[in-house]
């Protein structure tokens, strides 16, 4: 699935994923974790309802690669 989503928004995202800690990355559950991080990119710009629902939707399609890279040590921090 194709979700359209700003650069800018994408690049902040990731940027937010980066600096996660490791274990938030790899303990909470999947909803959990699509929550945290939405809320956490929120918090950093302005979302209103519909981009928060394509993040999440996005972060959704991205759990599996956030965990395997976090357990790579390649994402999020120790």
């Amino acid at each position: 699935m194709l979700i359209a989503m700003n650069p800018s928004t994408l690049h902040q995202l990731w940027s937010l994923i980066g600096a996660t800690h490791t274990t938030t990355l790899m303990t909470l559950d999947d909803s959990q974790l699509v929550d945290c991080l939405t809320q956490q990119l929120g918090n950093r710009c302005l979302l209103n309802g519909e981009e928060a629902e394509r993040v999440s939707c996005y972060l959704r399609s991205k759990l599996s690669l956030m965990r395997d890279l976090a357990q790579t040590g390649q994402l999020g921090y120790a």
